[in-house]
């Protein structure tokens, strides 16, 4: 589903994007690593409402970067999410979700608690991506692997829609990302 801008201002720049959630949605942001996604997160949804791949590394381990601490993580992320979709409690799932089968699983939590699940796809240059991701501190993923999660993301863009989302919304480049108006209806 793509969206509109909500206005044109005079000088015919596209202003703000809406982004309209069900209070009992399921919503993925994604996107690649230094996309973007927490800092979308953090800006537009309560942090109750977010569960992050890192945050959850963070509290296993008190280390986010722990990769080894993966597993248990989105054990822990897919957990919670039933507990809160159960609940009919909008819930931001922040990880990369750039590979089908990672979402598919989530996707299968909202169907089994009839929730609605919408996509937030914010789709960067792999060049910013790689620029920021440069500039966060050690440690931080390699420039490989936002390359390959670049791959990825491209590769599976034209399935999304295909997926059973009730919405997904592509933003494009970092301005139409910071511009974004998020609404619960």
């Amino acid at each position: 589903m793509s969206i509109p801008p909500t206005a044109d201002d005079p000088g015919g720049r596209s202003v703000s994007r809406l982004i309209a959630l069900p209070s009992d949605a399921l919503c993925l942001l994604v996107g690649i690593s230094a996309s973007g996604k927490t800092t979308f997160a953090r800006e537009h949804f309560a942090a109750t409402e977010v569960l992050s791949s890192d945050a959850l590394r963070g509290m296993i381990t008190d280390d986010p970067t722990a990769q080894e601490a993966t597993d248990d993580a989105f054990d822990l992320l897919h957990r919670l999410l039933a507990m809160r979709l159960r609940r009919g409690r909008l819930t931001v799932v922040d990880a990369t979700n750039v590979e089908p089968w990672a979402r598919e699983r989530l996707l299968a939590v909202a169907r089994r608690h009839r929730r609605p699940a919408i996509a937030i796809v914010l789709e960067v240059p792999l060049a910013v991506a790689l620029e920021r991701n440069a500039t966060r501190s050690a440690p931080r993923p390699p420039p490989a692997a936002l390359r390959r999660q670049h791959r990825w993301l491209s590769e599976s863009l034209a399935e999304l829609d295909g997926e059973g989302y009730d919405a997904v919304f592509r933003l494009q480049g970092a301005d139409e990302i910071s511009s974004a108006r998020v609404e619960r209806r």
